[in-house]
């Protein structure tokens, strides 16, 4: 279920934001504004927006963000690629190369390629600068007024820039997001080429464009999230189908070939099982099993179902069908990992650990992997190959504050209270819970019992979030 309240409550969290958000010259927009702007945004992100913050989620979604990078060249930007929990039908861009996609455009999507289309158009619109140079137009431009504009369009609500801040900046910094008709053809060809370059079927781009037009022709009363920020789907559709009619000999191949949807529809699935009532999830899998004659999609639809079982609690049934899900998707070796998150839930720790140690030693940067193997050696009684584990996980998810939870519960165990205190103060921070954060480092900043290293860590963070409040 959704539950807008997390985006909605934006006026109380903003107000500790508009203490570490700073403000940007007014006149032009560069790279390095930019940048600044970007960063800033980061650090408010994960209070104000209802993410999924998972690390298969998050793995796969930045997986493919990079695949599009790559085919782009070098970029000024360090971009990171975020599912929201929302069931308004948008995916958005914000400065630097932030990407948002709600879970209601997951939902309607139908292939990974689709994803991907949507992904290179946003894309498009960070290379092409469409974003700085509105922003540039802006009497004044601040990360407050920005968080505003995109907590709007994150929780479909138009008039909430309006509602937070009256001021005609943050509808300035909306005005900002929105973009001319020039600007959405040069996205669609940079992401029409960019699919191309990929050995992508760029024909996804315009299903895609044809799903857009169905969705806004059918709402009447609202106007569709994505339509605020990107207009005239119907001349965009068209556009495409310029751009596929002028190649049709380039991409008569492409379009034959069927590619492999196993990761994207598992993706969808989790995405859904996180956001579908449980009766509709349970309904939507069981119209797959139902009408489906390809194994993979009835394996899949199993899947989600032993998702469902795993949020109801039932652990026991969740395993046995992801058993089963194995048997219907073999040689799928992300299954193995499911099976071994499913275990450590059901309290079967020990038999995880065997599937999960297989996993990483397979591919020691699968974070997915190495987050649950932590667990499960945590569990098992192992806190010092998990503490080992975890370090190491910091490193590669530096802004997961699961992972610092995780290490406060270890060193908690070990009987390091003041440790654990400093990594709870990080997992608070990446939370967005700043009293909560500034609270517990300086405990740990005081604390004689934290290694050295952990209490300058404490003091430089403080320092900087000192910093940032003086400077607003």
């Amino acid at each position: 279920m959704i539950r807008p309240p997390k985006l909605l409550h934006c006026a109380i969290g903003l107000a500790v934001a508009a203490r570490l958000l700073l403000p940007l010259p007014a006149q032009g927009f560069s790279i390095g504004e930019e940048q600044q702007l970007g960063e800033q945004l980061l650090y408010a992100v994960r209070a104000e927006f209802n993410l999924l913050d998972d690390p298969d989620i998050s793995q796969y979604v930045n997986g493919l963000g990079r695949q599009v990078l790559e085919a782009a060249g070098p970029q000024y930007f360090n971009y990171h690629f975020f599912v929201v929990k929302n069931d308004q039908f948008n995916a958005f861009a914000a400065p630097s190369g932030l990407i948002f996609f709600n879970t209601g455009l997951i939902k309607a999507m139908k292939s990974e390629d689709q994803l991907v289309s949507v992904m290179a158009h946003e894309v498009g619109h960070v290379v092409s600068r469409h974003i700085a140079s509105r922003m540039a137009k802006q009497t004044k431009v601040t990360a407050l007024s920005m968080l505003c504009a995109l907590a709007s369009l994150a929780a479909g609500n138009p008039a909430l820039t309006q509602g937070l801040l009256t001021s005609s900046i943050a509808a300035g910094a909306s005005a900002g997001l929105s973009f001319s008709r020039e600007d959405e053809e040069q996205a669609d060809r940079v992401g029409f080429d960019l699919l191309r370059s990929m050995g992508r079927n760029p024909a996804e781009m315009e299903e895609m464009m044809k799903v857009m037009r169905r969705v806004a022709r059918y709402s009447s009363e609202q106007l569709p999230p994505y339509l605020l920020t990107h207009p005239n789907p119907e001349d965009r559709l068209h556009y495409v189908q310029s751009l596929l009619e002028r190649h049709k000999n380039e991409l008569a191949d492409s379009r034959k070939n069927t590619a492999d949807n196993f990761a994207f529809l598992r993706f969808k699935y989790r995405v859904l099982a996180q956001t579908l009532e449980p009766e509709a999830m349970r309904n939507a899998c069981a119209a797959v099993i139902a009408s489906s004659k390809d194994p993979q999609e009835i394996g899949l639809a199993r899947y989600g179902l032993a998702l469902l079982s795993a949020s109801e609690l039932d652990f026991s049934n969740a395993v046995n069908m992801m058993e089963q899900v194995r048997q219907d998707c073999p040689n799928r070796e992300i299954l193995d990992i499911d099976l071994a998150v499913l275990q450590i839930e059901a309290g079967q720790a020990g038999r995880a650990l065997d599937l999960l140690r297989r996993a990483h030693q397979r591919n020691p940067s699968d974070t997915y992997a190495a987050f649950h193997l932590a667990r499960a050696l945590e569990k098992t009684g192992d806190l010092a190959g998990a503490e080992r584990l975890q370090l190491e996980n910091a490193k590669t998810l530096p802004d997961y504050p699961q992972v610092y939870y995780e290490l406060g519960r270890i060193k908690s165990r070990q009987g390091q209270i003041g440790t654990s205190n400093f990594y709870l103060a990080k997992n608070y921070l990446y939370r967005g819970r700043m009293p909560y954060a500034k609270q517990y480092l300086e405990r740990a900043k005081k604390d004689q019992t934290v290694p050295l290293a952990l209490r300058e860590e404490a003091k430089a963070i403080l320092e900087r979030l000192k910093k940032l409040e003086d400077a607003s």
